[in-house]
Order: C-alpha cells, then sequence, then structure tokens
C-alpha cells in the first residue's frame, strides 16, 4: 500500500479486505497480535482502544441531550463553519445515502446529518449528536481516530474496532482553529464500502482546510492593540499571536509572558527575577537583558517598564481553563485543556501555576466521574502516572485494563515508597510536573519578599 492513511489502493478487492480484516481483528482481540495487512495507523489505534479498556462489543455512550447539547453547540467554534459543511457535504451525503459528522476534538458528536434511512441506521450504534466517539470510548472509527492522531484518515469496514460498526466506513480530517493551531474538531463522512476509495479522504481533507479558511475569514485579526493571543498550555514554547502576526517565543520569553499576562498591573524587576529564577545568584542585568529581547520580538508598544507590563490585555489559554472552572463548566475547560502549562519550565512562579492549574481540573474531573473524562485525563501523556485519576477512573469503569494499569501504578507506589522516605522526598502519586513546590521554592518566595523590602 502506498498510501497508509488510504484504507484500500486501487485495484483491491474490498470483500476480500473485509474477510482478512475481520480475521486480523479476531486475532488482535484473542491474541493481541496485529497480523498483515492491518494498515499501521489501524493497528496502533487498536492498541491504543485495548490500552484504554474499550470491548469490542461495547456501545458508544450519549452524553449530551436536549438543551446541553444545544447550548455547547451554540457555542462551540464549529458551529459558524456548518452552513460551509452543508454547502459542501449535504447535497453528497444525502444523494449518496452517507452522512456527515461534525465532532469536537474529544470525539463528541455535534452534529450528524444526511440520507433520513442512513440515519435511522446509524442511530442504532449511537452514531448520533452527544454520543462519545473517542478511540478511548468506542476505538477505532474515523472521528475519533482523527481527532487523536490529528491527521485525516479513512476507517474501512472490519478496521473498526466495535463489532456493531465493522459493516460501516468512514472518513474524516481535524480541522484547527487558523490563529492559535489548536485543534477544534473534526469533520467526517461516514457510508458504505464506497468511501473507501481515496477520494473520499480527500474530500474531507479539501473540506476541513476550507472550513479553516472560512474561520480565518470570520475572525479577521483585528488591528487594534488589545488583539493579543497566547497559547502555552502544552507546549514548552508558547505562541504568542498579536495583530495578526504569530511569534514563537523561547521559554524565559514564554515563561516572562505567561507571568505578565496573569498581572496586568505589571511586575517589578525583582518580583519578576524571583518569580523566574531559582538560582538566587542570578543578577538583574540578566532579566534586563531577557526583556530587551524581547522588546525588540514583540515589536514597539507592546512591553513597557517600571514596573514590567504588557500594554495590551492578554487573552491567554490558562486564564480561559482558569474561567471555565470557575463557572463549574468542566467538560468544556477539559476541552481547552491542551496539556501542562510549559510542561518544561522550572522558573518557581510557573511550577506552582502549573501544578495549581492542572491539580484543579483533575480535581474537577474526579468529583464529577464522568467515566470519558477521566479516561481521556489518564491517557493523556500527562495523565498516565496519575494514580489518583486511575482509582477514580477504576471505580466508574472498572475494566481488565484499567485495573491492570491501577494495580501497577500502587505496585510502583508501594515500591518507590521506602526510598522516598529515606531520603526524605516529599510522598508524591502525580507525574513530576504536578509535585508539590520544592523547599527551594519556598526560599525564593522568601527571598522577594526580602528584596521587595529592601
Amino acid at each position: 500500500m502506498t498510501d497508509p492513511w488510504v484504507a484500500l489502493e486501487p485495484g483491491a478487492d474490498p470483500v476480500e479486505r473485509v474477510r482478512i480484516l475481520r480475521r486480523a481483528h479476531k486475532a488482535f482481540t484473542e491474541a493481541g497480535t496485529v497480523p498483515r495487512p492491518v494498515r499501521s495507523v489501524v493497528a496502533e489505534s487498536w492498541r491504543r482502544s485495548a490500552r484504554a479498556g474499550v470491548v469490542p462489543d461495547g456501545t458508544a455512550r450519549v452524553e449530551l441531550m436536549d438543551g446541553d447539547l444545544g447550548a455547547y453547540r451554540a457555542e462551540h467554534p464549529l458551529a459558524r463553519v456548518m452552513p460551509l459543511f452543508r454547502e459542501l457535504m449535504g447535497t453528497f451525503a444525502a444523494d449518496g445515502e452517507h452522512l456527515l459528522a461534525v465532532c469536537d476534538a474529544q470525539g463528541r458528536l455535534l452534529w450528524v446529518e444526511g440520507h433520513p434511512a442512513t440515519r435511522r441506521q446509524a442511530g442504532r450504534m449511537n452514531f448520533v449528536p452527544g454520543a462519545r466517539w473517542s478511540e478511548t470510548s468506542v476505538g477505532t472509527n474515523a472521528p475519533g481516530t482523527a481527532v487523536a492522531v490529528d491527521r485525516p484518515v479513512q476507517v474501512f469496514a472490519a478496521e473498526h474496532f466495535f463489532h456493531r460498526v465493522q459493516p460501516w466506513t468512514c472518513a474524516a480530517a481535524p480541522v484547527h482553529d487558523p490563529r492559535t493551531g489548536r485543534l477544534l474538531g473534526a469533520v467526517d463522512i461516514t457510508g458504505g464500502d464506497g468511501l473507501a476509495h481515496p477520494h473520499s479522504l480527500g474530500f474531507v481533507q479539501a473540506v476541513a482546510r476550507a472550513a479553516e479558511s472560512q474561520l480565518a475569514l470570520l475572525a479577521p485579526p483585528r488591528a487594534t492593540s488589545d488583539s493579543v493571543e497566547l497559547s502555552a498550555l502544552g507546549r514548552d514554547e508558547a505562541q504568542l499571536v498579536a495583530l495578526g502576526r504569530k511569534v514563537r517565543l523561547s521559554r524565559r520569553h514564554s515563561e516572562i509572558l505567561v507571568l505578565l499576562a496573569r498581572h496586568p498591573e505589571g511586575l517589578t524587576g525583582d518580583e519578576l527575577l524571583c518569580a523566574l529564577y531559582e538560582d538566587e545568584s542570578v543578577t538583574p542585568v540578566t532579566l534586563r537583558a531577557e526583556l530587551t529581547r524581547l522588546r525588540r520580538l514583540l515589536g514597539p508598544g507592546l512591553l513597557a517598564s517600571r514596573p514590567y507590563r504588557l500594554t495590551a490585555l492578554v487573552e491567554s489559554d490558562v486564564a480561559v481553563v482558569e474561567r471555565r472552572l470557575g463557572t463549574g463548566a468542566v467538560m468544556a475547560a477539559a476541552s481547552a485543556y491542551a496539556g501542562p502549562l510549559l510542561p518544561g519550565s522550572q522558573a518557581p512562579a510557573v511550577v506552582r501555576l502549573r501544578r495549581r492549574l492542572a491539580d484543579g481540573l483533575r480535581m474537577a474531573l474526579i468529583a464529577r466521574r464522568d467515566p470519558d473524562l477521566l479516561a481521556d485525563w489518564a491517557h493523556a501523556p500527562w495523565g498516565e502516572e496519575d494514580l489518583d485519576v486511575w482509582r477514580a477512573l477504576a471505580a466508574v469503569r472498572p475494566t481488565a485494563a484499567v485495573r491492570a494499569r491501577l494495580n501497577a501504578l500502587e505496585a510502583e507506589l508501594s515500591a518507590r515508597l521506602p526510598a522516598e522516605l529515606s531520603t526524605g522526598l516529599p510522598r508524591s502519586a502525580h507525574p513530576a510536573w504536578a509535585r508539590p513546590v520544592r523547599q527551594s521554592d519556598q526560599r525564593t518566595s522568601a527571598t522577594s519578599s526580602q528584596r521587595r523590602r529592601s
């Protein structure tokens, strides 16, 4: 096969391929092996599905209904391009007895439209608006896998992980925010074997690109000083969008802007020095040099001094998550959380903020007890060792895979505990980025107070 993202190469017999795939799927579910000719993208998705505890005879769960679904859809960025999706794909879906589907970045179906008879058939497997079709919920499928790998993908027949979905074929492509690059969701075409043609994959990919272009036109960069957006979650180097210009920042500059965005009133040089540097021997000259370079990078007028402050109001992804958590919108907060804040940063103030934000969200997820939201966190890179979340997930989704992972984590903690006690290190079941502030952080805070008094 020349393109691993295309389900069938030209000239392949779909009937024969279905028979081969069914045998391969059975071999995987019984023995955990993936024989040829299963595509690598499908084999990796099967493995992720199994690790998430998905079973082939399961059913998708409907999470949002009625007013909740309507409110969530109305606020979702992809609502603005639904007319475009309908214009480009609606007739094709209706005439071909297919379905047009749009999901969010967590794999929740927001819209499912198309041929009425096909919609009724899809409804029997809960392929309906409000249902969760992420890989961690239903296994391999085009919209769920597209948002999982952030790539356009086809899934043909028995490549689906769920047995009841294997009569279907689908192709989906992710859609991103054109200004920040953040994943918004995916657009999908679902139907029969005819969709295994390479053209269907190219079609949804072209529709996704058209949607991104439309989003850019609907929200053009504002030529004013208050148009500044900062993305710092899940990345070591933040991205700043100011006046339509994208700027990728160094780690130190990322830390400075994260802190200044949280303090619109400004920070003195001493306050910034203590917030950024664990080493007390770092001099103010070093910080001033960093700020000079940052001012040149940002352009004139955005970074002021005495105290150091941003002259424009900055909207950061950190603030978005905090606001949504503050209003109890846990699902929306989880959707906006792209990962730990500047995960490689050791700046004391950033470490504290990173921990507070992550702990606030994870505790909200644990309290909500939603198995899919917990599974999303547990299977993300930052949640793989989060013992509290795995315990909460095991309580609401006690599959063999979840219990096995929980047992392994608890065994690791038991083995590590004597060493931690003997060295005096703090006990923690959290990943390194979420551990408590070190004593050196506390000393730095104390030094900050002394400098301010002086």
